[in-house]
């Protein structure tokens, strides 16, 4: 490993006669594909058989061309961080990935951060270094590019404390409007959009060992160094098809709500597992012992998990314990926790039980349950009809929590202000438009399916 980064410094001004600074090239110099596999690369993109995806053979050699052969800057020092953060702010656009461990900690440990300016990608040794102005000149950027962002931008949201993300582009997102496949991997991604393959063995390694393997870095670098090409294929086919302001809206939702979970207050945290056929007191209790293991997990550093497990907290809300005897018995609670808090959980459940009808949480809104099909038909029909007119997949366009809610504005009554935010966009003219209608003439089924109506 080097112990020295090499960081670029600054471009400089657009009047200066002086020639920028060429930097020296780390001691062990990352190795790049050859220009002869850089061609075999292109021939098989451009041979892809794709009638959606117009080839641009030249274009693709160049893009795949300068990703392979970019160079690589470790930043372990707060100047080699300043260089980095210079070079950041005269960008338009990043390529972004993170590696972290969170197995034993509530708060993840952030170990690196890989960035692609598309003129050189630069690994963050993120443990040594305080990234304060980092996050901020990230939430400044343009545009970041990631791949399956909800882990990252969960760090992100919990370590910058900033508001939620507008510059988001996550390529799964875009891939599912292509594919309508909802989670592709980004080896997969590479495989079928690039023809190009990266190794995912590394994904699970102790990325707080220092010095990294090298089969570390190389994975930490391949995960960002096609990410940039990757946006670029994905824009070319969105743009086509009429589709790229639909995905970056939808990017957009998706960073708002990672940044809502990211900041639910503890006493929401019960709505996780919540279910309807939980009484209203079963509920309070639910409600204070997911908040007590929350700030517990917080307070110790610990995952939840760690704590009571999501079951032992089902069991405390069904068996109601009294004592320690039936605490042991009738959970599922760890011996240890038992030992530890046994005795304030209890307290917890007591003073939950005796709250009053207006103090506790609200009964949750039964589920749409059944047997007649005809109403999903309908609204899979009207889906599939509106699918073949705009191109957008059908497990895209209306997620089964959006229905479900959807379901509840109907059965209810409500206003239209009431329905999901992910209806409320582009969305939306359709819902109200065709979709409502229809869930309308099947009404009376709606609510049965509900149980807000006698089946006799």
């Amino acid at each position: 490993m080097s112990t020295a980064p090499n960081v670029p410094s600054k471009p400089p001004a657009s009047h200066s006669t002086a020639a920028p600074k060429e930097p020296t090239p780390p001691n062990n110099s990352i190795a790049k594909p050859t220009e002869d596999s850089v061609e075999k690369l292109v021939h098989k993109v451009a041979v892809i058989d794709n009638p959606h995806r117009p080839i641009n053979a030249k274009q693709i050699h160049a893009t795949l061309q300068k990703a392979a052969t970019l160079p690589v800057y470790w930043v372990r020092s707060f100047d080699d961080l300043e260089n980095c953060l210079d070079v950041l702010e005269t960008c338009e656009r990043i390529a972004l990935d993170t590696e972290f461990i969170k197995r034993d900690t509530y708060y993840p440990k952030l170990a690196l951060v890989q960035i692609n300016t598309g003129d050189a990608i630069y690994l963050i040794d993120a443990p040594k270094l305080d990234l304060s102005e980092f996050w901020v000149v990230l939430e400044e950027m343009p545009l970041m590019v990631w791949h399956a962002c909800g882990e990252d931008l969960g760090i992100f949201y919990l370590l910058s404390k900033c508001e939620a993300l507008t510059n988001v582009f996550d390529t799964q997102i875009a891939l599912s409007y292509l594919t309508g496949q909802l989670q592709m991997g980004y080896q997969q991604a590479l495989a079928e959009q690039l023809a190009i393959k990266v190794d995912k063995g590394e994904s699970q390694s102790d990325w707080l060992a220092r010095p990294l393997t090298y089969e570390q870095e190389q994975y930490a670098i391949d995960d960002v160094r096609y990410l940039l090409a990757l946006h670029d294929i994905l824009q070319q086919q969105l743009e086509q098809q009429g589709l790229l302001s639909k995905v970056i809206e939808d990017c957009q939702l998706y960073a708002k709500e990672l940044y809502d979970s990211a900041n639910i207050e503890d006493d929401a945290t019960y709505l996780a597992m919540a279910d309807y056929r939980y009484t209203t007191q079963q509920l309070a209790v639910l409600q204070a012992v997911s908040a007590w293991r929350e700030a517990l997990a917080r307070a110790t550093n610990q995952p939840k998990t760690f704590i009571l497990k999501k079951q032992a907290v089902r069991d405390i809300v069904v068996e109601m314990p009294l004592n320690m005897k039936q605490l042991a018995h009738k959970t599922s609670m760890y011996r240890s926790m038992l030992r530890l808090y046994g005795e304030e959980l209890l307290t917890i459940v007591n003073d939950a039980r005796q709250l009053s009808a207006a103090e506790q949480p609200a009964r949750i809104t039964p589920p749409y349950r059944s047997k007649n099909k005809i109403l999903c038909k309908a609204v899979e029909q009207a889906t599939k009809a509106y699918e073949q007119q705009i191109g957008v997949p059908a497990n895209v366009l209306l997620r089964k929590k959006w229905l479900s809610q959807l379901y509840e504005v109907v059965a209810y009554e409500l206003p239209l202000e009431h329905l999901p935010e992910g209806l409320q966009g582009w969305r939306r003219e359709w819902v109200v438009n065709t979709l409502i209608p229809v869930i309308e003439q099947h009404k009376e089924e709606l609510k049965m399916g509900m149980g807000l109506l006698d089946n006799g």
